[in-house]
């Protein structure tokens, strides 16, 4: 699962669930095969099953089953003898189905139940998460196509425990099953499922119904079944089918949008040792998703993001790292499922690394240290998950582990693993958990074994502080010199609140010019000092010369070991921090990263030059002009243009003129917002020209200018486009652009459709966000007066 994050995770009052010890699910029967035979009532979004579910009793004896089965109404439930079935006595209180079978079954013996029941998803009550915003089970998208923009599709979601919406299941993730599935829909529309289409049939009422197998056990919550009027682009992977399913209109981009997706498996495969298990690999997108992506078993759901078109794809794929992260679930979650939510993080954190090891191998050791630092920059945004363990046993609602601390500090805590053991014993490592694992559950606990079965150590230091403990460090790091003596001392504080003291392993590298010497060095005291020898002062000593440490920390080197840092320490977090430390400062060699080998930095430096001091110097902007010239990365030759634009400079007319119809989306928004600075009376008239194709920074460009100008006849338009973004931080920030320009219409009609439209998009949100909205929302009252504000409050909810 890729989750959707925007900001800092909400805080819970209620603390009476830190007393319930949230364990593995107590398994009395297992399943072990799952038939569905499925049809949808579009009209009135039912689905209308009938199931055969085959299990045993997981060891003791028992004579009851009850299964998960969220807002059914029940027809029928027997149990199978043969090609005869005989009703059973049953209970059901809208979750749970509790049945007494016809005799005791011992460990292992095998029983098949028959149930006959209606989904009726959209009549139960649900609840959603910061991940996963509702959870319904089955979705209906425009079912009776009442909107004109927007596909007729279904689609399923399961993680957590959903799928028990629309099938009787043991909702839990340490059962496994093998599956079939019989899919009757109107035969206009095409499906998917786990495993492999076997067989397709029409009927004679028009529909048809298409036959999916899945022949190895996996888990409920993995269960997926997709309908719609898609495009299947085809590829493959070592004749495993490996395809895209998209809206018709994206069929020309799914390749430049999925197409990596057979080389990644093939680098998984590799550092893994462990094959790609399953009969094939699909990817869908489904209108409307609650989530940012969904690693179903051979079945990748993912949120309309993931449509780009060739403008888009020209500032780089957006969405590769959500591709990658799903796929490597098909490994940690899919083929090992987690035995519990309380050890998510075998699925998610892993997944979340993947992201940094895909980066890494595609596009170089820089592109991997940045993903990396993104997650870290994450995770540390939020305070308040400083204080969750990893590994937790005890939360409020099983949907609160997906969260920073599951995925970034996860993702964090594996890539120190990785350096503490090295590359080849951490893949060795995870391969030996994925083979003993296989088509079966895994915790914490079993990576540890995997781990000290490989490396021959003691990991247990490690689980216990990363994995079964809260909080990171955070370092003062101060440096003394005895030039008398040769001897250079680095001392080194922990600083974090409380009693916990961190173990840490790392290296220090100590220069004198180009040359270092590394010394590898552990940290076990809440102040430790190391202590080097010397016959010239170093120019530079680098604590955690590798940047993997997981911490907080106050550097104080000097201006000078900062600039011989940026020039000869090898990595993107040597620069990065460098460049960062000369922002802070104010200093003018900032201007060193407009000329760094990675793209990332010289427009992280650009747009820090642009609010700095030296955004008028000659020097920096002739540095700028060269770089609109010459740069080929389209995201750095955007801030270079965004530089320029802000000079309001006559003479950068026909250059923004040049890029306004640049193929980049990022480009051309740059160049328009130096057009309307330089022309504010033809603001306007730009923005309607180029609003017929905007996505991106040209829209937000667009959408800023119509915005200013506040006119009635833009409402379609501004509104339109607002309400169709896909969930993420562009909607979100949008919002505010989209209640300012409300706030200066002055059609009262106009302003309370934009409200509703508000309220619509309010609920789509992780109910954190609520505030956010309402109070950007108030200020359209506050602007319109009593009639707006009492209508506010009379729709919010």
């Amino acid at each position: 699962m890729a989750s959707f994050a925007i900001s800092n995770a909400q805080v819970d009052n209620d603390t009476s669930w830190e007393k319930i010890y949230r364990g593995s699910a107590t398994k009395i029967n297992d399943i072990v095969h799952t038939k569905l035979d499925v049809k949808f009532d579009y009209d009135k979004a039912y689905m209308y099953g009938k199931e055969w579910i085959t299990l045993k009793p997981h060891f003791y004896p028992t004579d009851t089953l009850t299964l998960d089965a969220k807002g059914m109404d029940i027809k029928e439930v027997s149990i199978v003898n043969g090609i005869n079935k005989t009703a059973l006595k049953y209970s059901y209180d809208s979750l749970q189905l509790k049945i007494n079978l016809d005799k005791t079954y011992k460990g292992g013996e095998e029983y098949t139940i028959y149930i006959n029941y209606t989904s009726k998803p959209n009549e139960r009550k649900t609840h959603g998460s910061a991940a996963i915003t509702d959870d319904k089970g089955l979705y209906f998208i425009n079912p009776k196509g009442e909107d004109k923009d927007k596909p007729t599709q279904i689609w399923t979601q399961g993680e957590t425990e959903a799928n028990s919406v629309w099938m009787a299941t043991i909702d839990k993730p340490d059962q496994k099953s093998t599956e079939e599935i019989y899919m009757t829909v109107p035969d206009k529309y095409v499906t998917l499922s786990n495993g492999l289409l076997i067989s397709q049939k029409k009927n004679l009422d028009g529909t048809r119904t298409d036959y999916w197998k899945m022949d190895l056990p996996h888990a409920p919550y993995l269960f997926f079944m997709g309908v719609g009027d898609y495009a299947i682009i085809k590829d493959s992977y070592k004749g495993k089918d490996v395809d895209y399913y998209v809206d018709k209109k994206y069929a020309p981009y799914a390749r430049g949008i999925f197409g990596h997706t057979p080389a990644m498996i093939g680098f998984y495969e590799k550092i893994l040792g462990v094959p790609y298990q399953w009969p094939k690999y699909d990817q869908i997108v489904g209108a409307d998703y609650v989530s940012g992506a969904m690693e179903n078993t051979t079945a990748t759901l993912h949120q309309e993001s993931a449509y780009q078109n060739v403008r888009e794809l020209t500032d780089g794929n957006s969405w590769e790292t959500v591709i990658c992260h799903e796929l490597f679930h098909q490994w940690f979650g899919d083929l090992v499922t987690c035995e519990s939510w309380s050890n998510i993080t075998v699925n998610e954190s892993m997944a979340d690394y993947s992201q940094t090891l895909w980066m890494e191998h595609e596009y170089g050791k820089d592109a991997g240290d940045e993903e990396n630092n993104n997650g870290l920059t994450q995770y540390l945004s939020s305070p308040d998950d400083d204080k969750k363990d990893l590994v937790r046993f005890h939360y409020n609602d099983k949907e609160d582990v997906f969260d920073l601390v599951s995925y970034q500090k996860g993702g964090r805590i594996l890539n120190m693993l990785r350096n503490y053991v090295g590359d080849d014993a951490f893949f060795k490592s995870l391969n030996q958990y994925l083979i003993t694992n296989k088509f079966k559950t895994g915790e914490a606990d079993q990576l540890r074994l995997a781990f000290q079965e490989v490396t021959g150590q003691d990991m247990n230091w490690f689980w216990n502080q990363w994995y079964f403990g809260s909080g990171h460090p955070k370092l003062n790091i101060d440096y003394k010199y005895d030039d008398a003596n040769g001897k250079a001392q680095v001392i080194i504080a922990q600083t974090q609140d409380g009693n916990k003291i961190f173990k840490l392993p790392f290296a220090i590298d100590v220069y004198n010019g180009a040359n270092k010497v590394r010394y590898k060095v552990w940290m076990n005291d809440a102040v430790d000092t190391f202590t080097f020898n010397y016959t010239t002062r170093p120019d530079l000593i680098n604590v955690d010369a590798d940047k993997i440490l997981l911490c907080e920390k106050t550097d104080n080197k000097t201006f000078l070991n900062y600039i011989h840092q940026y020039k000869y320490a090898p990595l993107y977090m040597d620069r990065k921090e460098a460049l960062d430390y000369f922002n802070a400062g104010g200093f003018q060699e900032l201007g060193l990263g407009l000329t760094d080998k990675y793209a990332p930095l010289r427009t992280a430096t650009i747009n820090q030059l642009a609010d700095s001091k030296f955004a008028t110097d000659t020097d920096v902007v002739k540095n700028i002009e060269t770089i609109v010239s010459t740069e080929t990365d389209k995201k750095t030759l955007a801030a270079a243009i965004s530089f320029l634009a802000k000079a309001n400079n006559q003479k950068y007319l026909p250059l923004f003129t040049k890029y306004v119809n640049d193929s980049s989306y990022s480009v051309a928004g740059a160049a328009l917002e130096g057009l309307s600075i330089l022309q504010p009376d033809k603001g306007y008239d730009l923005a309607k020209k180029y609003s017929s194709d905007m996505k991106g920074e040209l829209a937000t460009a667009v959408i800023n200018l119509l915005s200013i100008n506040a006119s009635e006849s833009d409402y379609d338009l501004i509104t339109d486009y607002y309400k169709n973004l896909p969930l993420g931080q562009e909607k979100f920030n949008l919002t505010f652009t989209y209640c300012n320009y409300l706030s200066k219409l002055n059609d009262t009609d106009k302003i309370k459709k934009g409200i509703d439209v508000l309220v619509v998009v309010k609920s789509q949100f992780p109910k954190r966000y609520d505030s956010y909205i309402k109070l950007a929302a108030d200020k359209i009252g506050t602007a319109k007066g009593k009639e707006i504000t009492d209508y506010i409050n009379s729709v919010w909810k």
